[in-house]
Formats: structure tokens, C-alpha cells, sequence
């Protein structure tokens, strides 16, 4: 839409030489300059593009130029001003406002301080159609606005007009109410020229627009953002900048709360990043409004960022702004200056942050989708252009990766393709089971059952047909025996045929029956959830290679079981089934496959095949379609394998690792806080750890072996491992917690440097990736570990003995523990009350105490000899 100004003229000013400025939003215009008349005459007409006519006012303000002749930045100084809102106009008769004298809002500083400063006349336009009212002005000028009381009524009915336009997204106080009663207050009681020269509507704008500041101050950034969207709603999401896209993730949180988390007051994330990347001296100015086309929120924040190989600490701003806030989604473009690097004054980078409403969840949860895209804006021409834009291309891809990095350990990340095939997967799975009608017809469809059929009812149209015949031999009334030998092996056949029939009908009952209790549950509950997706298994052996199988898989995860169904009379079963566990407070480690043979009740099955999956040395993309090699006497010679897709959610996210921490807590008896982001990201890296894995706690030691290493001792949920660099030759390994068989405590020794030493010992044939590591193995095969010269002894002992016994231990085993910890805890403080008071020296024996005890002797066996 476009915006028509028609400035006409003015009269009653103070002095000469003037001219008059316009602005609407950011657009400027102005007329030229009258000299040696105090009403001059501009007849001058201005075309603004304007984009929302409820938000935004015309400002136009008269200057008077001191020195006429000087050609360049010759004084000028502010005569007065007038304000008018958009919306009045859209609000007349064909949205144009008729030729009005506005009175000029005296400036509160100045060279010019009179009682009058002015009228000036102007009419607006938002269809360009005051062009005639301002021709037959220029000829009834003096006729028509020259009269005072048209001219008060005209301002009173203006001013009327602004007092009921209602400005997006204010709220009207107590405090503006009260402003607005005393404008009519001294526009209707006061004489003519008062209100004439005092009451402009430039008055109540300037009061609105303080107003309005002072909301903004005072609202919080959740309020400032409901504000937005009443202006921002209808606005497109604007395309991504031409530089290139750093960051394009999806995360399980709506966007709302991932605005909040980014871009919040006081954010955590934003202190988390500057610890991370070394920044230092930041300082976050407030939210403000900025009042431009649209008003919009911006800051300002400073910082210096850390130096590197190439460039030296250099201080940094930034200005962040938001161009759309719609509530689903939101906008940010954020402009980076740092005008101490080289040529830093040419040119700014610009960063745009898009947050929209991610897919749709299995879960229902809410996801988002974060695209940041950045470019160089360059101020002025230089030569160095190629060289600035691929500095900053490589600058942005590091801090970008960081921030990814940081995200990722607050909030749970969406992997699009992932998604899309876990829910394909997941879905056609649903739809390929077999039913019990199909499955009989498959497994009764052979000769057997054909045979047997047939023949039971060649037999039975038999006895139909056949006459009684007279009694022979031995046989009696109502027994019909074999007249001959060909009836004799025909009846042998059908028995054995029914027997075999019988027994295949029963094993089918059976294995459809007795599948297990467990399967096809659906995971319950909050915390980890595990879903396995068993697909297929291939050459599948059993001990009689002549039989047919009739294999099942049960898993086995933290003591819980899931077991498939039966596939019968085939090496190469295709299940095609979906299992999941119930949600578990601790990340799994381990899960433990074994295929059996069903051959009756699963008591009685015999095993064809076990494997172990490490869910921690594999990454997501690998587990997501996995082909793995089952061990044992008859697996290995066939290379039998079994092909799973295992995914593992955390349906809780960042919730879940606190409140394990917090269950941690109780175990350990202290303090229990998630490590920074930077020292996490750098401990999964380090021993190639999934995302999910987080960092417990660590401590320095010595880990003893022929030479001792002194390094550091990490602990997470799921693992313990070792790291040391000892003049660039590194150690370094890690083994589950479900792998340690037993913790021994060694006294202090010369050996251990007068410490005492932790020992971990393994279970037979575990931890074998870590041998490197281990002082010694013992006959049974179990790997030993030493450390000693710790810090603090108690405080890494009790926290490895309880993260130990809360991954391997049962409730019940965790119970008689705790019983027998409290046993000894209050034996030694019986003693010791007890050795206060008791001395060798202050015994007496008062009583003396004797019994007697009766002796059988035969004396015919044991007679002495007499001399």
C-alpha cells in the first residue's frame, strides 16, 4: 500500500528559512528549503510504501537552516513536530484525510522557545486521491481553513480520532488514562490558542510512545513475544541467507521452548556456549523495542572471543533482532561486528536463526526445526574479498559444530532419516504378520498330512460300501480283524500316519500357545526405552542336520526378557517382529541374544546360538540395521547370523539424566552435578563414546601395572575407563560396569607408594578389549586392575562401589548389602564404647561356674593291661 503526503504550507513560524522532514518507518523524505517568508508555501507531494498501516504514523517535523548560504553540514535546529497515525487515516472516507492544520509540538530543547511554533497544513492519502483537495486549496485556500472555529473543530475531532485509535499490542494503564484526561482536560477548557498550540496530537504520540517504552522495560521476554505475535503472525518465514546453511537439526521440544532455550534472558545455553568456546567479558544487554517499519525486539551483546593459531582475542558485537514471531515460528537475524581483525570495518556477518514446527513424533511429542544460515555483508569495497568470506566460512563451521554439540547434550536430537525409517520400518512390520490360518495351512501343507487325509477317507467310504461279512477265525460280533495281509499293513499305515499327524498338531498348538508371556508387550513408562526389530535369521543349525528347526530369540536387558515367537520347520526363519522393553531408570550397556529350539515347552529347548551386543560400541546408524554372528558349537561352523534393527529413546531427555543422578546421590552420599557440555563432549570423543553417554564423575590416579601411569579415571553411567598421555604415549581404554565381578580394597603398602589400592577384577572372558590395561590375569581368566594414589581415596572408592552395586546388583542384593554395611558400621562403635570401660587390671571373677559331664566308657574293649 502506498502512502500520499501532500505538504502545503505553513504560517505562524518563528523564523524563516525552513523546511519540513518527513518519516514514515524507516523511509525519509524532505521538501526544499524556503527562505525570506515566515508561512511559506511547498505545494510539495511525497510516496511512501507502507506495510502496516495500524502500526505505523507519519512524522513530520520543520527545521529551519540558520546559514542558507553554507553548502554542506550547514546548523539546523528543530522548529517542532507533528505525529499522526496511520490508522486515523484508514479510518476517513476513502482513506484520505482532508487538508488539516496540525499545530507543531514545541521541542524541549532548542534555540527557539516562543509561545506559538507554528501550524502546518497537510493532507494524506492512502489511494493517492487528495490530489484534488489539494488543487482546490491552492484556489479557496483563504475561504475555507482560515477560520478559527473550523479549524478548532477540525483539531478537536482529530485529536478525538487519536484518542480512540487503539495501537497494537499496548495495554492502556492507569498511568495513560490519567495522561489522556488531562489532554481533553486542556483541549476543552482552556481558550483557543491553548489548545491550539498545545494539544497536539504530536503530544499524545510522544506520550503513547513512552508509554509504550516503558511497557516494553518493564514486560518479561515471554510477554514481549505474546506482543509480537500480534504483528508478526501473517509474516513468511524469510528464505535462508545466500552464504550457505551452518546448522539444519530437529530437536524433541516445541519451538516455543527452543526459542526460550536459545534466545531467553539469562539463558544457560548461552553461558554454557561462552565457557565452551573460551569467550570471555560477555555482557547481555536487555530485550528492547526498536521501532521501525514493524517494532521489533532487539539486544546487543559483547564479548571477546578467544584467540586463535591465526587471529588474536578481538572483542566482538552482536545485535540480535527478531523479524517474525508467530508463536510456531520464529526469526532471528542476528549482525556480528568484530572491527579489530583485519579489515574488520569493511564488513559485518550475518547470522538468520529460523525455528519452525518439526515432523510429527510417534511419541506426540512436540518437535522443532533449527536453520541457521549465515552471510558477509560488506560495508565497502575491498580486495581481500575471497579471503574474508572463506576465514569466515571456516570460523562459523567450528562454532557451529560446537553449538550443535551443546544442543545436543541439553535436548534430544530428531534424525529425519532415522525417523522416517524407523516409522516405515516399524509400520510394515505391523503389517506383515502372518495369521494362525495362514501359518497352518503352511505348516499342515505337506505329504504327510495329504496322505493321511486321503487315506482316512479311502477307509472310512470303505466300512460305508463294504457289506458285514460272516464271522472268521477268531473274530467276534462287532470285531472286524484284517482278513488278509494287505488289510493288516494298510491299517499299520494309517495308525502310524495319525500318530504323526497328532504329534505335528499338538507341536503347532503348542508353539503358537506357549510363545512366552512376554511377547509382543508394548514399552511402558518414562526413562530409556529399547525396541528391537527382529527381522531374519539365516543358516540356523541344529545337532541332527536331517531334522527341521523350529527356532525362537529371547533378549535379554537389565534382568528383563523379551522372547519371540515360533518359526516352525525352517533354517532360515523370517520373523519380521517388533519387541520392546519397558523403560528403564539406567541406560542399557549389554543386550544378550540367544536363538532356541523349540522342541515342547521352552524348559526343554536346546540352545543354537548366543551373541552379545554392545549397544556402546556401536553408533546409532550401525544398530539401526545390524547383522550379527551368533557363537556356540553349532552356530559358528554354519555361520549362523540373525539380522536386528535396535533403537534406543529417551522419551524423558535431559530429565532423565538428572533424575538418575539424583538416584545416584542417594547411593553415593554426596553431590552428584552433569559435567560442563565441553568436558562431556570431550570425554565421549575421547573413548568414542554414543551422544547419550554422559560423564559422572573423574578422578587423577595411577594405574598400576609393570610401570606405573598416572592419568585420569572416568566414570559414566554406563562405563569405567582410563586415559593417559605420558610424553605422547597414550593409554587408554574402558570396560562396562556389568563386566566387574568383584572391587577389593588393599591396605597401604611400600609397593602402593604407602596408598591404599582399588582392584577391580573382571568376570571371566569380560573387559577383553581392556587386557592391555590390566596388571595381571588369574587362572580362571579374570583381568585385574590396580589403581592407587588417588586424591581423595574414601570419596572414588564409595563412589565407584555404589555406581558398581546400582548396575550389577539386585534390590534384594542391594538390601542384604546395605544390611551388612550397616552391621559393621555399628559393631566397631560397640567396641569401642565397650573398650572404654572394660580393663585387664579391674576384672574380678566373682562366681566360678563348673559343670559335669557324663562319660560312657566299655570298659571290655578298652581294659588296661595290669603288672
Amino acid at each position: 500500500m502506498r502512502l500520499y503526503v501532500y505538504v502545503l504550507q505553513a504560517k505562524d513560524l518563528p523564523v524563516q528559512a525552513t523546511y519540513v522532514k518527513l518519516q514514515v518507518g524507516r523511509l525519509k523524505s524532505k521538501t526544499r528549503t524556503l527562505a525570506n517568508t515566515l508561512s511559506p508555501v511547498w505545494n510539495e507531494e511525497f510516496v511512501f510504501r507502507v506495510h502496516d498501516v495500524g502500526a505505523q504514523q507519519l512524522v513530520a517535523s520543520v527545521f529551519h537552516l540558520q546559514h542558507d548560504s553554507a553548502l554542506f553540514n550547514a546548523p539546523k535546529c528543530l522548529l517542532g513536530s507533528i505525529a499522526i497515525p496511520l490508522c486515523l487515516v484508514a479510518d476517513q472516507h476513502n482513506q484520505t484525510l482532508p487538508p488539516t492544520w496540525f499545530p507543531l509540538h514545541k521541542p524541549k530543547t532548542g534555540n527557539f522557545i516562543t509561545k506559538d511554533s507554528g501550524k502546518i497544513l497537510l493532507t494524506l492519502s492512502l489511494h493517492g486521491k487528495g490530489h484534488d483537495h489539494s488543487a482546490n486549496h491552492l484556489h479557496a485556500q483563504s475561504e475555507i481553513y482560515h477560520e478559527d472555529d473550523d479549524e478548532f473543530e477540525s483539531t478537536c475531532k482529530l485529536s478525538q480520532d487519536m484518542f480512540s485509535v487503539k495501537a497494537p499490542c499496548l495495554k492502556i494503564s492507569k498511568g495513560m488514562v490519567k495522561a489522556i484526561a488531562g489532554r481533553l482536560d486542556k483541549l476543552f477548557h482552556k481558550n483557543k490558542d491553548a489548545s491550539r498550540t498545545d494539544d497536539s496530537p504530536s503530544e499524545f504520540s510522544s506520550t503513547v510512545s513512552d508509554h509504550e517504552e516503558e511497557h516494553s522495560s518493564n514486560c518479561s521476554f515471554e510477554e514481549a513475544i505474546e506482543l509480537m505475535q500480534l504483528e508478526h503472525n501473517q509474516d513468511d518465514v524469510p528464505e535462508n541467507l545466500d552464504g550457505g546453511v551452518l546448522v539444519d537439526q530437529m530437536y524433541i521440544v516445541s519451538p516455543c521452548d527452543l526459542n526460550k532455550f536459545l534466545f531467553a534472558p539469562d539463558s544457560q545455553f548461552l553461558k554454557d556456549m561462552a565457557q565452551l568456546q573460551g569467550t570471555t567479558d560477555v555482557q547481555e544487554g536487555p530485550w528492547m523495542w526498536k521501532s521501525e517499519d514493524v517494532s521489533c525486539l532487539t539486544r546487543v551483546i559483547t564479548y571477546t572471543k578467544a584467540a586463535t593459531k591465526l587471529v588474536k582475542a578481538v572483542k566482538a558485537t552482536e545485535e540480535q533482532t527478531y523479524i517474525k514471531a508467530s508463536g510456531h515460528e520464529f526469526a532471528i537475524l542476528v549482525t556480528v561486528s568484530t572491527p579489530e581483525v583485519p579489515c574488520g570495518s569493511t564488513f559485518k556477518v550475518e547470522l538468520l536463526y529460523k525455528i519452525m514446527p518439526g515432523p510429527e513424533v510417534p511419541t506426540g511429542e512436540e518437535s522443532s526445526r533449527l536453520i541457521v544460515s549465515w552471510r558477509v555483508n560488506f560495508q565497502q569495497s575491498t580486495m581481500m574479498r575471497s579471503m574474508i568470506e572463506g576465514g569466515v566460512k571456516q570460523g562459523l563451521k567450528e562454532s557451529f559444530d560446537q553449538f550443535s554439540d551443546l544442543i545436543a547434550q541439553n535436548l534430544k536430537v530428531l534424525d529425519p532419516i532415522e525417523l522416517s525409517d524407523r516409522d516405515h520400518l516399524l509400520s510394515a512390520l505391523e503389517t506383515e504378520h502372518q495369521t494362525d490360518w495362514e501359518l497352518a495351512v503352511e505348516y499342515f501343507g505337506n505329504f504327510t498330512v495329504v496322505f493321511t487325509v486321503f487315506l482316512v477317507l479311502y477307509f472310512m467310504l470303505h466300512v460305508l460300501l463294504c457289506d458285514s461279512s460272516t464271522i472268521q477265525g477268531l473274530e467276534i460280533d462287532g470285531l472286524d480283524l484284517p482278513d488278509s495281509l494287505g488289510e493288516l499293513l494298510t491299517s499299520g499305515i494309517l495308525v502310524i500316519l495319525l500318530q504323526r499327524v497328532y504329534n505335528m498338531a499338538s507341536h503347532f498348538i503348542q508353539a503358537r500357545l506357549q510363545r512366552g508371556s512376554d511377547h509382543g508387550i508394548k514399552a511402558q513408562g518414562d526413562g530409556w526405552v529399547l525396541t528391537v526389530a527382529l527381522m531374519e535369521g539365516v543358516n540356523l543349525a541344529s545337532l541332527n542336520s536331517t531334522e527341521s528347526l523350529d527356532p525362537y530369540v529371547v533378549f535379554t536387558c537389565n534382568g528383563k526378557t523379551r522372547t519371540s515367537s515360533v518359526k516352525l520347520q525352517t533354517h532360515d526363519p523370517q520373523w519380521n517382529e517388533i519387541l520392546e522393553f519397558d523403560a528403564m531408570e539406567e541406560p542399557p550397556s549389554v543386550l544378550d541374544v540367544e536363538v532356541f529350539d523349540f522342541d515342547g515347552p521352552f524348559d526343554q529347548a536346546a540352545s543354537l546360538g548366543h551373541c552379545e551386543i554392545n549397544l556402546l560400541k556401536h553408533a546409532p546408524s550401525e544398530l539401526s540395521d545390524l547383522w550379527v554372528s551368533l557363537e556356540g558349537k553349532l552356530a559358528q561352523p554354519s555361520q549362523s547370523k540373525l539380522h536386528l534393527r535396535i533403537f534406543l529413546d529417551n522419551n524423558k531427555g535431559v530429565e532423565a539424566i538428572k533424575e538418575y543422578l539424583t538416584k545416584m546421590e542417594k547411593e553415593v552420599g554426596k553431590k552428584l552435578n552433569l559435567r560442563s557440555p565441553h568436558k562431556n563432549s570431550t570425554f565421549q570423543k575421547l573413548f568414542g563414546l554414543p551422544p547419550e553417554e554422559f560423564l559422572i564423575s573423574d578422578f587423577t590416579c595411577q594405574l598400576k601395572r609393570k610401570l606405573p601411569v598416572q592419568g585420569r579415571l572416568f566414570l559414566s553411567a554406563r562405563i569405567v575407563g582410563f586415559y593417559a598421555n605420558l610424553f605422547g604415549r597414550k593409554t587408554k581404554f574402558f570396560f562396562l560396569w556389568g563386566d566387574i565381578e568383584d572391587i577389593q580394597v588393599l591396605p597401604p603398602s611400600l609397593a602402593s607408594v604407602v596408598s591404599p589400592s582399588l582392584v577391580i577384577v573382571l568376570g571371566k572372558g569380560r573387559g577383553l578389549d581392556a587386557r592391555h590395561g590390566a596388571k595381571s590375569q588369574d587362572e580362571e581368566g579374570r583381568l585385574r586392575f590396580h589403581f592407587q594414589s588417588f586424591v581423595s581415596f574414601n570419596d572414588a572408592c564409595r563412589t565407584i562401589m555404589a555406581l558398581w552395586r546400582t548396575r550389577t546388583f539386585t534390590t534384594d542384593q542391594r538390601a542384604e548389602i546395605a544390611e551388612e554395611q550397616q552391621e559393621q558400621e555399628e559393631i566397631p562403635v560397640i567396641l569401642e564404647d565397650a573398650g572404654s570401660i572394660l580393663d585387664v587390671e579391674d576384672i574380678e571373677m566373682s562366681k566360678i561356674y563348673t559343670a559335669e559331664l557324663p562319660i560312657c566308657v566299655n570298659s571290655s574293649r578298652h581294659r588296661p593291661n595290669l603288672i
